[in-house]
């Protein structure tokens, strides 16, 4: 008896649907019409944009041969360690380059740029890049040690490599501003947006950050395409450094323009605060603390905090008196 209200059942379940797909071809139809709409976007007839897949195995790649035996999957010695090497840089420049000519060939053709000769620029470039990965790998371990000379929690630079999100951020967005400067669209931005995803850390490539640059703890930073930092500085979570809110239809007028603050050296920015504007200096040596907001500058050797609030204290005695007048 039950198998035949089972059947009744799924038999209707499976005829009503077969109704609500009836419906369908009208819904496409109604889709297709609104490609039309001016007012949307929409990306027929282009070159594919490329996969965020591609993208994390570009990361994963340039990561072991900027830290050689730390993120391999085999044991590297000295007996497989050019090969090893050699076939690493080889499959990264293969992946780089192909990204680089596809981002080029895809503007060149959506926006009917001037032909860039993107093959050959797109070799060139991924070449150019992996050229300056010594200095790069310089770069990354004066961050490194940054990181670990001021966090009593950090046992080890090898910690700090394999742990901390926020030396990946950076790593990412080291990587980034270099195609970045050479003009590469779109991939720059691709790469750091992966990274803002794993780790919540915002960093536009576009943005001029000088060596031993740490994130502590990381989640939630921001840091705006026209800012710089100088060298030595230290910040918390949670920490802005962007722009100040803009007019509408303002972003052609000011595309390029100084919007974010400029961090000296040796500054210390604490969780929670925001520094806005693209006249906003914070003079070297200086301290932001926690849940400040500048809009203005500040001179080197400053301490800028919030006066301590008025806090409320209940004791665990008065909570009970309150319990007991309110019981039932």
């Amino acid at each position: 008896m039950d198998d035949i209200f089972k059947n009744t059942f799924c038999q209707t379940g499976r005829e009503n649907a077969s109704v609500h797909r009836k419906e369908l071809p009208k819904v496409i139809n109604t889709i297709l019409e609104s490609l039309e709409d001016e007012r949307c976007f929409a990306h027929i007839g282009d070159e594919p944009i490329h996969f965020s897949t591609s993208v994390k195995e570009m990361i994963d790649k340039f990561r072991q041969i900027l830290f050689p035996g730390y993120f391999s999957d085999e044991k590297i010695d000295g007996a497989n360690l050019v090969y090893n090497l050699g076939q690493s840089i080889s499959q990264l420049y293969d992946i780089l380059s192909e990204q680089i000519i596809h981002v080029l060939r895809h503007d060149c053709l959506r926006y009917g740029q001037t032909c860039s000769e993107c093959e050959n620029s797109g070799n060139t470039i991924a070449l150019k890049v992996i050229q300056g990965i010594p200095n790069l790998r310089i770069m990354l371990a004066e961050d490194i040690k940054g990181a670990y000379d001021g966090d009593p929690a950090a046992k080890s630079h090898d910690e700090v490599i394999f742990s901390y999100p926020g030396l990946y951020a950076i790593t990412v967005y080291r990587i980034a501003h270099i195609l970045s400067n050479l003009n590469v669209p779109q991939l720059p931005r691709i790469m750091t947006e992966h990274a803002h995803s794993l780790t919540g850390i915002d960093i536009h490539p576009g943005a001029k950050i000088g060596k031993r640059f740490v994130i502590d703890h990381g989640t939630g930073i921001v840091v705006g395409e026209t800012s710089v930092i100088g060298n030595n500085v230290r910040v918390y979570q949670n920490v802005t450094i962007g722009a100040l809110s803009l007019p509408p239809n303002a972003g052609e007028k000011l595309r390029g323009a100084k919007r974010h603050p400029t961090i000296e050296k040796d500054v210390i920015i604490y969780s929670g605060a925001t520094i806005l504007g693209g006249k906003t200096v914070i003079g070297a040596r200086s301290v932001v603390g926690g849940n400040v907001w500048l809009t203005s500058s500040i001179p080197a050797d400053t301490k800028v905090f919030i006066e301590s609030p008025r806090l409320i204290y209940k004791y665990q005695e008065n909570l009970e008196e309150l319990n007991n007048e309110h019981q039932i």
